[in-house]
């Protein structure tokens, strides 16, 4: 489970939400984050990042077809709903994994402000393989760069809200399977790149110029994960429609049969 980093507006506006059962619940941010990665690897699929893609279902914005409260909302993923596509999970998430998802609703429902205006993902394409060079970093199909994460399937599982905050605000959330570890050896070299793995004795990782590296921890003497994304803010380099562009675009990257 990875927590999510909240800025300090986001979580008070989070901590703020009155629920639709007229009481007031909150969630520490990983409990959010905690619900997030089990959304995602649970419900996504189906629901979409945003949780509206199922006719009649907005889970970002509060809007169900059985529940009438979020508290409810545990009773129909442990049960299913009998003759749809919605499956019981009473056998593979424990009741306390179902009530983190359900904080994860919440806390998108708190969070579900407008972003720019739609955009146009062909445009969006073009911004970001040209004026901010993001192959240089990030992999989309058979193209561009394995420093940074692969975004070939970013639009699925990552909301708009998310992706637009990731471009003017890197900082704000970075999961640890996206974070810098910075590695110094015994004998002075220092290296820092993406961690790809690590048991007990190894780690593996992968620096800006694409080499591979694996070390023996006992070889090291300097072993940390470094704070701050790599990646650059685009809120003074991109204007409005710009950012449009290129948030749609990154949308639309939803694998095979996407852009």
């Amino acid at each position: 489970m990875r927590a999510v980093k909240l800025c300090t507006s986001v979580l008070a506006a989070f901590l703020a939400i009155n629920t639709l059962s007229a009481r007031q619940q909150t969630a520490t941010p990983s409990e959010v984050g905690d619900g997030q990665q089990l959304f995602i690897a649970n419900c996504a699929v189906c629901h979409g990042p945003d949780g509206d893609s199922v006719p009649g279902v907005d889970l970002g914005h509060g809007k169900f077809k059985r529940a009438s409260s979020y508290d409810n909302l545990v009773e129909v993923i442990r049960d299913g709903v009998p003759g749809t596509g919605m499956p019981a999970f009473s056998k593979d998430l424990s009741d306390l994994e179902m009530r983190t998802i359900v904080a994860y609703f919440r806390f998108m429902a708190a969070t579900a402000y407008s972003t720019s205006a739609p955009g146009d993902p062909v445009r969006g394409k073009a911004i970001f393989e040209g004026k901010v060079e993001c192959l240089n970093c990030h992999r989309v199909k058979d193209k561009g760069s394995r420093f940074g994460p692969e975004l070939t399937e970013i639009g699925a599982v990552r909301r708009m809200i998310e992706l637009e905050r990731s471009l003017l605000e890197p900082n704000a959330e970075i999961l640890l399977q996206n974070r810098l570890i910075r590695l110094v050896t015994r004998d002075g070299v220092t290296i820092t790149g993406r961690l790809l793995n690590q048991d007990t004795f190894t780690v593996q990782l992968i620096d800006s110029k694409e080499r591979l590296h694996s070390l023996q921890k006992s070889s090291l003497k300097e072993y940390a994960f470094l704070d701050k994304s790599p990646m650059p803010t685009y809120r003074d380099k991109l204007n409005p429609r710009e950012l449009a562009d290129l948030v749609s675009y990154l949308v639309s990257l939803k694998g095979i049969g996407g852009q």
